[in-house]
This record gives structure tokens, sequence and C-alpha cells, in this order.
């Protein structure tokens, strides 16, 4: 599996429109390596997204793939959309559900759902190139200990637009007179812009607010270039246009927070007791299997 690497960031003063830049840092998943973006030491969420990561781009040879074996989540929803490349969602649900490029997995874990990510044998036999970002969002506390869900959601049902030459897609919430489908627990903002050189777009507004470069390079007023692998975090309130140097993909996120979360392992929760209790659930097996897929991934250490 080979990297594309990130260039260092070239903003790293804050100004009236980016209050704050984080570089995205590697962290193993055990034989497959993300870039981590959330949470971060100085800055924990933003909006109801309490996690990102962007996978990829990775090349993975004939004979290799991701496994991430059975594990848990309380408290959070995720959200799983891809540029390139496939893989494979089950649950304890019994969904068993591939997604491709464009598409969105948005699985809700409430009071608890167990899931693995692998890639399909035929792929796996193959090779292929992934490329894609997965998000947790923290549920609002009315809804934390909800019902487990999972919904699928085509590339083909999400609203997409061409603004002065970028291609916006809208992946969650509403921008620039669009609706996504996928309904999330929280006012949340979510948006795919494909840009090409020289492009100018002002983005659209939330309670918080980020950008993130996952391809070329961006720049957001004041003349805060981000390069790829790095996130911005907007100032509440402020104007602010994106313009770009070269063809580049850029995510905005955000929405309205729901509260201060504590986060430990896969698990999601306002206070601690509820931590400690799914990893006693968890530890002693009280959580619900995945039909057929009987691995698991311990609870870790402390």
């Amino acid at each position: 599996m080979s990297w594309q690497r990130h260039a260092e960031p070239e903003c790293s003063e804050r100004s009236d429109a980016v209050e704050l830049v984080i570089e995205s840092r590697p962290k193993d998943l055990g034989g497959f390596s993300v870039r981590r973006v959330l949470p971060n030491a100085e800055r924990r969420s933003v909006g109801p997204f309490v996690f990102f990561d962007e996978m990829g781009p990775a090349d993975f040879r004939p004979g290799q793939g991701i496994e991430v074996r059975p594990h848990p989540h309380i408290g959070l929803a995720t959200l799983t959309y891809l540029f390139e490349g496939e893989i494979l969602h089950r649950d304890s649900l019994g969904h068993h559900q591939a997604i491709r490029p464009g598409a969105v997995n948005l699985m809700t874990a409430g009071r608890g759902i167990v899931h693995s990510e692998r890639t399909d044998p035929a792929l796996r036999a193959s090779g292929q190139r992934l490329h894609g970002i997965q998000t947790w969002m923290a549920l609002p506390d009315a809804l934390a200990e909800t019902d487990p869900a999972f919904v699928h959601h085509p590339a083909d049902t999400l609203p997409r637009t061409e603004l002065d030459g970028v291609v916006v897609t809208v992946v969650a919430g509403s921008a620039f007179g669009l609706r996504s489908p996928v309904e999330t627990a929280s006012p949340t903002l979510y948006v795919d812009l494909q840009c090409p050189a020289g492009a100018t777009l002002t983005l659209p507004s939330a309670a918080e607010r980020a950008v993130y470069v996952a391809a070329g390079r961006a720049e957001v007023q004041e003349g805060c270039a981000l390069e790829a692998g790095t996130m911005g975090v907007l100032a509440p309130g402020a104007d602010a246009t994106l313009r770009t140097s070269e063809d580049s993909r850029v995510l905005v996120v955000g929405g309205d927070p729901v509260g201060p979360r504590l986060l430990w392992w896969n698990f999601v929760a306002a206070d601690r007791e509820r931590i400690e209790q799914a990893k006693r659930d968890w530890r002693e097996g009280r959580f619900e299997g995945i039909e057929g897929d009987e691995e698991f991934i311990p609870l870790p250490e402390e």
C-alpha cells in the first residue's frame, strides 16, 4: 500500500476568517493507516463532528485490502463518503452494503451497534485505489440512546450542481439552495466541492464550520492557504470565500454543536459512566454480533 504525501500547511497564523489550522496526522488502524484530523488537542469538534479521518489516497496491491474486524459504537452516527474505491460494510442489524464513490453510508449507533469494514474478496484479488472520508457525528442528548439504524444513499440521490465551474455535492444538510436526503440528528453542514484551478466560491454558513482540503490547495480569505491534508476552522460568523490555484477537492463540514462529549475508543457519550458501561458490555459480550462474521476487536488496554 502506498500513500500520497501531504505538504506542510502554509497557513499557520490566525486570520479574520480562519481561527485555527489543523494538520492531519497518520493513525494506524492495524495494518491500515488513515490521516486523522479530529479530535485534535486544540479542537475536539466542529459542529456535531467529533471525529474526522481521511482514508488514503492509498493503492492496495493485489492480495491487499482493509480488514477492520467487528467493533462497537455508542452515542454517535458514522458517515462514510468515498472519492475512489469500495468498502464493504456489515453490521449487527443484518445490513451488508458496499459503499462506492459518491454514495453515503449513514450508521446511527445510538444505544449500541457493531459493524465491520472490509474489502470485498474480488477487489482484494485485483487490488484497488481507495480514497475517502469517514466522520462521526455526536448524537444530541435526547437521541444518544436511540435504537441503532443504518441507511444507504446512492450517489445519484445526493443533490449536485455547478457554480462557476465548481461541482457542488451536498452530502448532508442544506447549502446553495439544495438539501441532502441524508437525515442527521442535529443541524449539519457537509458539502463536497470539486474545484478547478482559479475557482472562487463563497462558502455556506453554519454555527460552526471547517474547510478540509483533500486534494490540491485552497485559500480561505486573508491569504490563508491550506494544503492537502489540512483543515481550517472558520471563525464564527466570518464571511469566507474559497479560492483555488489548482484543481482541488475541498470539504466544508460543520453545523450546530451538541454539547461537550467524551470519546474513548469507539464510544461517544456525555458522561464517563456511560463510557464505562459500554466498555463492560463489550468486554462481557453483551453487544449483538454480526451474523457470519465472528471475529472481533478486543477492548483496548486502559
